[in-house]
């Protein structure tokens, strides 16, 4: 029965040995694009290797640093490639980062980093994002510090191989020496930060799962939680189901974490969109940046709402349908793409200010999209990428590599080249 549930879990891993094995660049060259079709190269991830090596886990939460900030992404980006090429190195050094967002949460940092009182009047697990207002609040960003300890869990945990390895980088918190210690510490203090703060005190699901803040809250006090702190919650609650569903520790607590992804995701398809026609004749969505808006959401955190149902559709759980992703994809190339470089400001094809304002550049989860429209693969990547040349982007530079990867493992989704 395990061997059956790792397999799942790991059919959207889709890991694979690279190919070749050429010199590392020198780390400040960047992360080097080696082709834009076939295997992922070595040299493409010697160069990830490099880079990751000079990247310094950030010291708080402030300005959301591990919440969609630097921090946060370059975990995501440590975890997606890991689970291209199983490479450890790339995992002890993610759990490097995770070690320190978990030591800099607020109830475990010392003063100043932690030992604040929030708005619950209480010294809650929360990783601030500004300790300078009163009441200091919490919203959404507190699903992704979260997240990261249970995606690196989940890594660990979906590969029983290296449980009982000492962890390459050390266990200098003495949060456990072996990568199950250090994967079982994760899931605890994890399922501690969601009971003790986000299940006790920000969040109402009394409406069938579906996330409102709680009336109590200081933020969006009642409201919907927008679409983009949602996908916050979900890469917190779907890696720590799939924890649990390893361990077999606590079948109700995994039950409950899908069910309110599962919620989610159902409520966005079913009243969260609209659904036309592109000039083009494709089909389309549009939707807003929070219910019961279901139009306008902006460039920016579109391009974070579609990387949450992405890592949903990956794990093969929670009923997105390939039809539903090719219908972003749809939106992105025909509402969005305008032109070389030139990407509307809102997912609806018009222009504001701010993160509504048009962008020269592919935002990084819109990456993810290529995997459903092959034929229009090499436009996206080619937008922001060269062969041969370097990037210091990592959000997207994994995120290429990830698509890439799902190209050339499953070549039959990219028959449109």
């Amino acid at each position: 029965m395990l061997k059956n549930m790792l397999s799942g879990l790991l059919a959207c891993a889709a890991i694979f040995p690279v190919a070749g094995n050429t010199a590392n660049p020198a780390a400040s060259a960047g992360m080097v694009v080696d082709s834009f079709s076939g295997p992922v190269t070595g040299k493409e991830i010697s160069s990830f290797k490099s880079y990751i090596q000079t990247l310094v886990p950030a010291a708080d939460n402030i300005g959301n640093q591990w919440a969609q900030g630097a921090s946060g992404e370059q975990t995501k980006a440590m975890g997606l490639v890991y689970e291209i090429n199983g490479d450890r190195a790339i995992l002890d050094k993610m759990l490097v980062f995770c070690d320190n967002v978990l030591s800099e949460r607020n109830d475990l940092a010392p003063a100043p980093v932690g030992q604040h009182k929030i708005w619950t009047g209480r010294i809650d697990p929360v990783w601030p994002n500004d300790v300078t207002t009163a009441p200091i609040g919490t919203g959404g960003e507190q699903g992704d510090p979260v997240g990261h300890l249970g995606y690196c869990a989940r890594l660990i945990l979906a590969t029983p191989s290296i449980w009982h390895l000492k962890v390459g980088s050390g266990d200098p918190k003495n949060y456990g020496a072996d990568y199950y210690s250090r994967a079982k510490k994760y899931v605890t203090e994890a399922d501690y930060s969601l009971d003790r703060h986000t299940f006790k005190s920000l969040l109402n699901l009394s409406h069938n799962n579906l996330y409102y803040f709680s009336d109590a809250s200081p933020y969006k006090s009642g409201l919907p939680v927008p679409w983009n702190q949602q996908m916050m919650f979900n890469y917190a609650l779907q890696n720590l189901a799939a924890c649990h569903e390893i361990l077999g520790d606590d079948p109700s607590r995994a039950t409950k974490y899908n069910a309110i992804v599962s919620a989610s995701v159902v409520s966005f398809f079913a009243t969260g969109v609209t659904s036309y026609k592109s000039k083009k004749g494709s089909d389309v969505y549009d939707w807003g940046y929070t219910l019961p808006d279901k139009s306008g959401e902006d460039n920016n955190h579109g391009s974070l709402d579609i990387a949450g149902f992405y890592r949903a559709y990956a794990t093969g759980r929670y009923a997105i349908t390939s039809a539903e992703m090719t219908r972003f994809a749809n939106t992105f190339v025909d509402v969005v793409t305008r032109g070389p470089q030139d990407y509307a400001g809102r997912i609806n094809g018009s222009d504001g200010a701010g993160n509504s304002a048009p962008t020269t550049t592919v935002r990084s989860g819109y990456l993810f999209l290529a995997e459903f429209l092959p034929q229009q693969y090499q436009n996206m990547v080619a937008a922001d990428f060269t062969v041969g040349k370097a990037t210091g982007r990592i959000d997207q530079f994994s995120r290429f590599l990830w698509v890439k990867n799902r190209r050339y493992v499953k070549p039959a989704q990219a028959s449109g080249d």
